[in-house]
């Protein structure tokens, strides 16, 4: 069956496929709802009349705030089928970030989730002249005298040309660039990795990226070309894990935290079991991970590997898949580099974990590894249709159908990253095997030169730092320095398991304890193991707290901002070269 030309016209094709089946469950009082393929087309052509009603043309930018929520997908498609272009905001932007967005893009509409989002975007709306309307997302405009046959033929008139949406990237520095995507840009990148991790009728895909960001927009679209459920998770952050076990899906998309805290919490537990615990727990890894081997051959374990294996799974890997509902056929992870013990802990339980790689000016996908073609340790190879080459720097250079024709209102910045043939310069450092697996080394503006002139990348280390348990960030410092010192955060969660179980008072301030500080002494030393000389961290320091969205260090997608940490933190910086 052909695919729909267009995002405009998606969920009308989707009804016409899949009407009764379900398309969204969600929380609902104490339980939970579905709503089919036909009643969220119905949903989508209330708010699309709504938005028409308001005045919105084809062209129009239409904002949407929000947390992740089932409204937000009837206002994403409602507004494509109006014919206007979605910007999707992120709710956690600061109000420069907010006004810089909206009146960048001259959105006319901006859609708010909450009372408070209206009442910010309220707030600064004196200084956007092309904002005419703030409305509730829960409640779409009425439509007035607005027929659905208007709006039909607003949407059947989109092509894959025409522009669909406009997606900041949050920069670490300097304001956030709008990428401008094409229905074009989706539908070709949709047809490019979607099939390779499958989905359709009866999978449900459980949903808590923030849709803001493009991976989580190229789920939902993936999910309704192929008839699956969209399940929306209804609660805090924190409640991820505990509501997985009773969403049970097929298939999770998902940043590496959530599958390293899993991994983190059942060696807590297996170390709080005993003193050989730890040990009983990497033995039975090893197991799975020797099964998993066997059945990569077509082959299944037998004798004493059998036996082994259920008695591992037994003991660890069904609690594990259960933990994640008992149902996961396959999870996908990208936005960041996963711990190497997480990947072979979950193989060894049986979850299929496929890590990927792209930018959002390449529509969000760019490599993946997925089954049948599987490198640990790298982020597969490039989705159909796409090219990529290292150029003489290191840098990942990339091309296809779904790279982006340019920033908005930046022609300059444009130029810097896509040349006359079609290149995308991705400002990521990394090399491709003879396989043509890519691997991401760094960011090649990360670079720190050290005043001894030694160019560092400071993504591995940090990486390397960052698989101990006790820290959660690691940020290397070092340019015009004469050696890199790095600043620490802790996993408090972790660490204050570690206290409990060891009797230690923390007194309060876990980063200033000396017992905590020995362990993340234990964990640069390991790290320092594995890079050269000149990129090993010869001092550092552990800040208290973490680094968040809320306080600037962290963009809306959890990328470091160097510069601010590095000026916020500077008395602390000094003093780590003081005591050399």
């Amino acid at each position: 069956m052909p695919r729909p030309p267009t995002l405009a016209v998606l969920v009308q094709w989707a009804a016409g496929q899949y009407g009764p089946q379900p398309a969204q469950r969600f929380r609902r009082g104490g339980g939970w709802a579905e709503l089919t393929y036909a009643g969220l087309w119905e949903a989508v052509q209330e708010t699309g009349r709504g938005l028409m009603a308001l005045g919105v043309r084809p062209g129009d930018r239409v904002a949407v705030l929000s947390e992740t929520a089932p409204a937000w997908t009837r206002t994403h498609f409602g507004a494509l089928a109006a014919g206007a272009v979605v910007v999707p905001v992120y709710p956690t932007a600061g109000d420069e970030e907010l006004t810089w967005v909206l009146a960048d893009s001259g959105a006319s509409v901006a859609v708010c989730g909450t009372a408070d989002l209206a009442a910010r975007v309220t707030a600064v709306r004196g200084g956007l002249p092309e904002l005419r309307h703030v409305v509730p997302m829960d409640a779409p405009p009425p439509h007035g005298d607005v027929p659905a046959a208007e709006l039909l033929a607003r949407s059947a008139a989109v092509t894959p040309a025409d522009l669909c949406a406009v997606v900041y990237t949050s920069g670490t520095t300097g304001p956030p660039k709008g990428c401008c995507l094409t229905h074009g840009n989706f539908t070709a990148v949709d047809d490019a990795s979607a099939d390779l991790v499958g989905g359709g009728p009866g999978d449900v895909t459980y949903l808590y990226l923030p849709l803001a960001h493009l991976l989580a927009q190229l789920i939902q679209l993936s999910v309704f070309v192929r008839g699956g459920t969209l399940c929306y998770f209804g609660g805090r952050i924190e409640d991820v894990v505990a509501e997985l076990a009773e969403a049970r899906p097929t298939h999770l998309p998902s940043v590496p935290r959530l599958f390293e805290k899993v991994h983190a919490t059942v060696v807590s537990s297996a170390e709080a079991s005993g003193p050989d615990g730890r040990a009983r727990l990497e033995a039975a890894v090893r197991t799975g991970l020797e099964a998993a081997a066997v059945r990569a051959r077509g082959e299944e374990p037998a004798g004493e590997l059998l036996t082994a294996w259920r008695a591992a799974d037994e003991g660890v890997f069904a609690r594990v898949r259960a933990a994640f509902g008992g149902r996961l056929k396959l999870a996908i992870t990208g936005a960041a580099p996963i711990a190497p013990q997480t990947l072979d802990f979950l193989r060894a339980c049986g979850i299929a974990l496929y890590e990927g790689y792209g930018m959002t000016e390449a529509t969000g996908v760019i490599t993946l590894n997925h089954p049948g073609g599987v490198r640990p340790g790298t982020v597969g190879r490039p989705v159909p249709g796409v090219e990529v080459r290292i150029a003489e720097d290191g840098e990942v250079l990339a091309r296809g159908p779904g790279v982006f024709a340019g920033y908005r209102n930046a022609p300059a910045a444009t130029a810097g990253v896509l040349d006359a043939d079609g290149w995308l310069h991705t400002g990521d450092l990394g090399a491709l095997d003879a396989d043509g697996y890519l691997t991401i080394t760094g960011r090649k503006k990360d670079l720190i030169i050290t005043s001894g002139g030694k160019n560092l990348a400071p993504a591995p280390v940090e990486f390397a730092v960052q698989q101990s348990r006790w820290v959660s960030r690691a940020v290397l410092i070092g340019d015009r320095r004469p050696y890199p010192v790095a600043l620490l955060t802790l996993d408090a969660e972790e660490v204050g398991a570690w206290a409990a179980r060891e009797g230690v008072d923390l007194g309060g301030r876990p980063a200033r304890h000396p017992a905590v500080r020995e362990l993340c002494a234990e964990a640069v030393k390991a790290a320092n193991a594995t890079v050269s000389r000149p990129a090993r961290i010869r001092a550092f320091g552990i800040v208290d707290g973490d680094f968040t969205v809320a306080d600037g260090t962290l963009t809306p997608t959890l990328k470091v901002r160097r510069s601010v940490i590095a000026e916020r933190y500077a008395i602390e910086i000094n003093a780590l070269y003081d005591r050399k």
